[in-house]
């Protein structure tokens, strides 16, 4: 539960202002690269060496040659042609590249939006015709070989390709024959047939499928029927649900207020994916990276809880072979879509702001420095989506080198070499997998019991963690459970009146579980509930709040350490009171589980102790009185609505 909690908001001035946070324009990150970079290279020819030894045995070889060009360059002399056949020589020598083909989409680069959705919306708000994409294979070895084509629907979409480690069949997603984006599997060794894997329900989109380990699929869909609100609910949240490899049997292990994203297995058998929160918390800076076993249980932050950069992560893949590292794209909120930066991550660092940034591609030998910023990487080049980690030093990626480069494929590292694999002037080249068969991850056993309905909260100690810290103990004396009534699609809106990327949706008061005088507590949860929570004291205020939100799955056991703690430090184990009592069951508030309102359950105590005196008469001759009634309107706000490239004010009544 601790993992999913951002820590508190003790932050210096300039981060503690949103309109700084928003507004504030830093000098642009440009990560542009010589075309002939001989150090670069070096360092590539020496690790590969060093790395491989018998495996690359033309190191010496590149080596010389590159001090020969080195010396040509000393002289004034244009060594461009040969440093350009050099590098494609000893980097297509990487022993990690023993495969001949790479798996690819082929999109016109006219396609409407590039088939990006914006940062805040996923596949179904995009336009749904206007393609011409194709699902291809290039033999990148082969110096001019252009994509060859497996599958092509016409006039379609494809996209959000994931291959099965056996090699021989790939999800995607496309709009179904009744417009709606579905989920696909093609058999590569019976072209050119797919079958559609979702699509029961007539108003559901589905996409971005990865296969799982226990031979399950995880997806995004939005049969939750939720709404970003922000937008009046016109982007549909997509979370994440699992089906059979058939298309049946699927369940929801996702209930989040907004989107998820790019799905994906982790080394470990786990699914990492990307989490968009919008409670009480700048929705433009939120984009945290989560894992979660395959069954839906230990949600968990990874990377990005409570932390203002990076505002995203998008198409994050775990590195092979490394238990911890992962590599990302990072952008923006209101920025170009969904491409950016390309960077590595390492929890083992640390898990917020800078402090898992191994480094930025290109970028070898810098620092990568925190950016807060809304338009995180609109000036910086080059751009990236999609990539595919080879080793944690090399990577495929579809690249964007210039504002006026074409979208290609590359072969990048840490070292600052970028060669281009393939490009075509009026076609983007994107999602690269090699098409090698490779060994699955482990199976990690389902947790859950589907004949329950609820879940049980662990909780070792309150006072754990940078929440509470400076809080004597006693203080707590019961947590309060509240959950979310989100949007529906359609619906909601900025009513900025109330808070400032604060109560975008209906909180819902569940009731109070005590906290022993050891600060433990163990109580149980309704099940695929998004629920968050705040320690009371003795008079039933709030000491803290909890920015997030923790979803237990039907029968899951969730264990917290305290408030606000963090994943890596380690509590010492003991025994706490609350492992010696029967667990809690939730006591209600004030009557049933409801909406949380103002004018129903706070009005009726100002009239009953304040109205009487602020009753909107101000005396003869003495100073106006504040007017409690709380039948005043304020109609003098304003809020901002991202539009097309830009923001349109409006103005309105509340």
């Amino acid at each position: 539960m601790n993992k999913s909690i951002p820590p508190p908001f003790r932050l210096s001035a300039v981060r503690n202002s949103l309109a700084l946070l928003c507004l504030v324009q830093c000098a642009a990150v440009s990560a542009e690269q010589p075309e002939t970079n001989l150090p670069a290279l070096r360092r590539a020819i020496k690790d590969l060496t060093r790395t491989f030894e018998s495996r690359y045995p033309q190191g010496g070889r590149f080596l010389a040659e590159l001090e020969e060009l080195e010396k040509a360059a000393s002289t004034q002399q244009d060594i461009r042609r040969p440093f350009l056949a050099l590098r494609r020589k000893a980097l297509l020598a990487n022993p990690l590249l023993d495969f001949n083909e790479i798996l690819l989409v082929k999109r016109p680069a006219d396609s409407p939006s590039l088939g990006l959705p914006q940062n805040w919306q996923s596949n179904c708000s995009l336009q749904r015709t206007g393609y011409d994409d194709a699902l291809c294979v290039l033999s990148f070895k082969e110096e001019g070989a252009e994509p060859r084509t497996l599958f092509k629907p016409g006039g379609k979409f494809v996209g959000d390709v994931d291959l099965h480690w056996d090699a021989d069949r790939v999800l995607f997603s496309m709009p179904g024959p009744d417009g709606r984006w579905q989920v696909s599997e093609l058999n590569l060794q019976k072209t050119p047939s797919p079958r559609q894997l979702t699509g029961e329900q007539p108003d559901v989109d589905s996409y971005d499928a990865c296969y799982l380990p226990n031979g399950r699929i995880a997806f995004t869909s939005t049969a939750s029927f939720v709404g970003v609100p922000c937008v009046n609910g016109s982007a549909h949240v997509a979370n994440i649900y699992q089906m059979n490899a058939d298309g049946g049997q699927t369940r929801q292990i996702c209930f989040d207020q907004e989107h998820n994203w790019c799905p994906t297995a982790m080394n470990d058998g786990r699914i990492l994916y990307a989490r968009w929160e919008y409670a009480d918390t700048p929705h433009s800076n939120s984009r945290l990276l989560f894992t979660m076993n395959p069954d839906g249980t230990s949600q968990s932050a990874y990377l990005g809880s409570g932390s203002y950069w990076p505002n995203s992560f998008f198409y994050a893949r775990p590195v092979p072979g490394h238990p911890t590292k992962v590599v990302s794209v990072i952008g923006g909120h209101h920025d170009h879509p969904r491409m950016g930066e390309l960077v590595i991550f390492d929890p083992q660092q640390g898990r917020h702001e800078g402090q898992p940034a191994v480094q930025r591609i290109p970028g070898y030998g810098k620092k990568v420095e925190p950016l807060i910023r809304d338009g995180l990487t609109k000036d910086s080049w080059p751009k990236f989506l999609h990539p595919w980690p080879l080793s944690e030093k090399y990577f495929l990626v579809a690249c964007k080198r210039t504002p006026q480069s074409p979208w290609g494929l590359c072969l990048a590292d840490i070292f600052d070499n970028l060669l281009p694999l393939q490009q075509m002037p009026d076609f983007a080249l994107l999602e690269p997998i090699p098409l090698r068969k490779s060994d699955p991850p482990p199976v990690i056993p389902d947790r859950i019991d589907p004949a329950r309905t609820d879940a049980l909260v662990v909780l070792q100690d309150i006072y754990a963690g940078d929440g509470l810290r400076g809080v004597p103990r006693g203080t707590v004396k019961e947590l309060r459970l509240f959950t979310y009534h989100y949007a529906y699609q359609g619906m909601g809106g900025l009513l900025g009146v109330v808070g400032m990327d604060g109560p975008w949706d209906i909180k819902r008061v569940l009731g109070t579980v005590p906290v022993e005088a050891d600060g433990s507590a163990c109580f149980h949860v309704p099940a695929n509930t998004p629920i968050s929570i705040q320690p009371l004291d003795a008079e039933g205020k709030a000491l803290q709040l909890m920015r997030s939100w923790m979803t237990a799955m039907p029968g899951e056991t969730v264990q917290c350490t305290g408030c606000h703690d963090r994943q890596d430090r380690t509590p010492p184990a003991r025994e706490f009171y609350a492992m010696h009592k029967e667990p809690s069951l939730i006591t209600p508030w004030h009557g049933p589980v409801r909406g949380f309102s103002y004018p129903r359950d706070v009005q009726p105590v100002i009239d009953r102790h304040c109205v009487g005196c602020h009753d909107g008469q101000s005396p003869p001759n003495g100073a106006p009185i504040p007017d409690l009634r709380g039948t005043e309107m304020l109609t003098d706000w304003t809020s901002v609505t991202p539009g097309n490239g830009g923001y349109a004010k409006t103005a309105g009544k509340f």
